[in-house]
């Protein structure tokens, strides 16, 4: 064959309607970056001692599988595969004609689904398709000035040659940077804006005997509701029931919603690790399955310092005090349904801050970096979701 280029090849994916058995052609192939997927094999090597001083008589092969990486840009619509794999439950829901989201959570178990791998590959003239795939890693990286790219750890048994594969890469709406926002309150309800209370307020900057606990609520988190002028801001909290406004309320105000803590960050990167085993037995060189076992999350962001409400607070805190985040990735340059837009949200219920790192150079500006846990949320009995928004009508 003549010698090509990486563009020539193809990689794609179809969920496994049976586990460990093959689909017979890919759902999706993906336009990738990176692609570092091949076989893989375990040797043990003879090296008792007979007489000479060389290492070795011979190697006998004891494990066949695949392994590798690949890197693409987050889309609309074919990452949900990925996320099933990775997650493991999944609920899909009409929001209106042509608009649909898919809510991706953590399954309790040690099998999540399966996909099998196709490698197209003519620089080889073979192409390749591997069962029993897993989804075991994968980094969501927002970075300035690039794509918001997903970067994925695979398994899966060997590959099984194929007829040759006739791929087709579907267009789908990518997301940028420019897309994100990024928010954190004590709780989740707080940082997707869905906490609500009520209170008194009139004309003035001060609310009072609130109804929720102000110990749900942090400097910084927006404030909405009837007289509260648009764009307002907790700026104090008072006491246990009050709490002041960046700005007065223009009337009597009695009922408010509170989003969360908006923050422009300069980067963001999440990662998702299931802690996957090979499930090797006798009497076969091929493991019977990939199990996953801990489920963890955790990452990294770095902001502008400009104040120690935004995450030093939470960091000093003593005892430690858990911060809820809420990420959205919003193409506002795509309209699906009537006015609706391809997004992707993803709930952090309970984040713990580990390492707060505040560089300070006399010619730059102080930029700080923190790094962050996840864990599981008792009261909302769940550490993370991911909802996926697009046009994809029927569950992944």
């Amino acid at each position: 064959m003549p010698k090509q280029i990486g563009r020539l090849q193809s990689f794609g994916f179809a969920k496994e309607t049976t586990r460990g058995t093959a689909q017979s052609s890919a759902s999706e192939w993906i336009a990738f970056d990176d692609l570092e997927f091949d076989e893989k094999a375990d040797n043990v090597m003879a090296d008792q001692a007979v007489g000479v001083i060389e290492d070795s008589i011979g190697e006998y092969r004891v494990k066949n599988y695949a392994d590798g990486s690949f890197k693409i840009p987050l889309t609309d619509t074919t990452p949900g595969y990925l996320f099933l794999s990775l997650l493991g439950a999944q609920a899909t829901a009409t929001v209106t004609s042509g608009v649909y989201t898919h809510t991706f959570t953590v399954g309790e178990t040690a099998q999540h689904p399966t996909l099998t791998y196709f490698l197209h590959d003519p620089a080889g003239g073979t192409d390749y398709s591997y069962a029993n795939g897993v989804l075991h890693k994968m980094d969501i990286d927002v970075q300035l000035k690039k794509f918001v790219q997903l970067s994925c750890s695979a398994r899966a048994q060997k590959g099984v040659s194929q007829s040759t594969f006739s791929p087709s890469i579907t267009a789908e709406n990518r997301f940028i940077p420019q897309y994100m926002t990024f928010a954190t309150a004590p709780t989740l309800a707080g940082a997707n804006g869905t906490l609500t209370g009520t209170g008194t307020c009139s004309s003035s900057i001060h609310i009072t005997g609130l109804s929720i606990s102000t110990t749900l609520l942090r400097v910084g988190m927006t404030v909405t509701g009837s007289n509260i002028p648009a764009g307002a801001t907790i700026v104090t909290i008072v006491s246990g029931t009050a709490v002041d406004l960046s700005v007065a309320s223009t009337g009597s105000a009695t009922s408010y919603t509170f989003g969360g803590a908006v923050v422009a960050l300069k980067n963001f990167k999440m990662t998702i690790d299931e802690t996957i085993e090979d499930q090797e037995v006798l009497g076969s060189l091929s493991p019977a399955d990939f199990l996953n076992k801990e489920f963890k999350v955790s990452g990294t962001l770095e902001a502008i310092y400009q104040n120690i409400t935004d995450f030093k607070n939470a960091f000093l805190a003593t005892p430690n005090v858990a911060q809820a985040m809420y990420v959205q990735l919003v193409n506002t340059d795509v309209t699906i349904g009537s006015t609706y837009y391809p997004s992707l949200l993803i709930s952090l219920d309970q984040v713990y801050f580990k390492e707060l790192a505040i560089k300070k150079s006399p010619k730059d500006l102080i930029y700080q970096t923190l790094k962050w846990d996840a864990t599981y949320s008792l009261a909302d009995s769940e550490m993370l979701n991911i909802v996926l928004q697009n046009a994809k009508s029927s569950s992944y």
